[in-house]
């Protein structure tokens, strides 16, 4: 093996190796320096606010807290870019301070409270609703029941008021409708044409239930308890018709006797599950009718 070739002398002086960089620093310095810029570019174009979601927010604080604060009606310049304005939002979201006596945020617990309490408005508009619409079922009632009275027949009908609104109920004894029959007979006609008049004028649709007991007894000419259940609601809607309310705000079901008032275990049942029920649909939306039965019960 040859020996390893030593360094070449140049005018009879030894050459030396190249010196170490000591400034090599920099380079990494230069490039940390680059990251850093961007990091903060990045959480500059992160940090810009959605207008329409603040406006939100601050309607909502407006009207859970019943006043307006300057942080929500004052002049707000991070919106719009110039960041000129310091006091008007702070950085740290849980904190609120005060600058001459101005709160400037919303804590996490004030916002809970804002939605609390709209819920409160809203579930006490929906009480206010039920007990207005409460009110005029009871004055639909109270026309109907004057109007019987005149006629002598105040006692062949039961009111209630349920989810579904007011419910005329007329016990279809042998008065209203012969055994086994779906024709009103004279007495029936009398107690529908007092029903009718209170019905005219309101805006309420109408719908008519059949109901037969459960005696499972043969029916007559029909096959079974439905046909003749809703035979008799389409007599009363046919009757209703006659009397001067209009058609397309009506309908009629038969139910059998599915959907008894009374246990069949009780006597009772023979008569009270045999019968037609006149229900005055309420206009209010579903979560607002389910409270008709409460707030009908404490206005009696």
């Amino acid at each position: 093996m040859s020996k390893a070739s030593k360094p070449k002398k140049k005018g009879g002086h030894e050459e030396h190796e190249e010196h170490v960089n000591h400034e090599r620093w920099l380079v990494s310095y230069a490039d940390m320096l680059t990251l850093l810029f961007v990091l903060f570019v990045v959480l500059y174009s992160m940090s810009n606010v959605d207008k329409a979601k603040y406006a939100e927010l601050a309607a909502g604080l407006k009207q859970g807290f019943g006043a307006e604060t300057a942080a929500l009606q004052g002049n707000i310049s991070l919106l719009d870019g110039s960041a000129t304005d310091a006091s008007i939002m702070n950085i740290n979201p849980g904190l609120a301070e005060s600058v001459s006596g101005v709160q400037k945020t919303a804590t996490e617990d004030e916002i809970e409270q804002a939605v609390a309490a709209a819920d409160r408005r809203e579930a006490q508009q929906d009480v206010e609703a039920a007990r207005a619409e409460a009110e005029n079922l009871e004055q639909v009632k109270a026309e109907i029941d004057a109007k019987l009275k005149q006629a002598g027949l105040q006692d062949t009908v039961k009111y209630s008021i349920d989810a579904r609104g007011l419910v005329v109920t007329v016990v279809t004894n042998e008065v209203v409708f012969a055994g086994n029959k779906a024709d009103l007979r004279p007495g029936g006609s009398k107690i529908i044409d007092s029903i009718a008049p209170a019905l005219k004028n309101i805006p309420n649709n109408i719908e008519v239930d059949g109901h037969t007991n459960q005696l499972g007894v043969a029916t007559g000419d029909y096959p079974s308890g439905w046909e003749l259940s809703s035979a008799r609601a389409s007599s009363v809607v046919r009757k209703l018709a006659a009397d001067g309310i209009a058609e397309k705000r009506m309908m009629a079901n038969g139910f059998a006797d599915t959907h008894p008032l009374v246990d069949p275990k009780d006597p009772r049942s023979v008569t009270a599950n045999r019968r037609v029920d006149v229900i005055i649909l309420t206009t209010l939306p579903a979560g607002q009718a389910e409270l008709l039965p409460t707030v009908a019960a404490h206005h009696d």
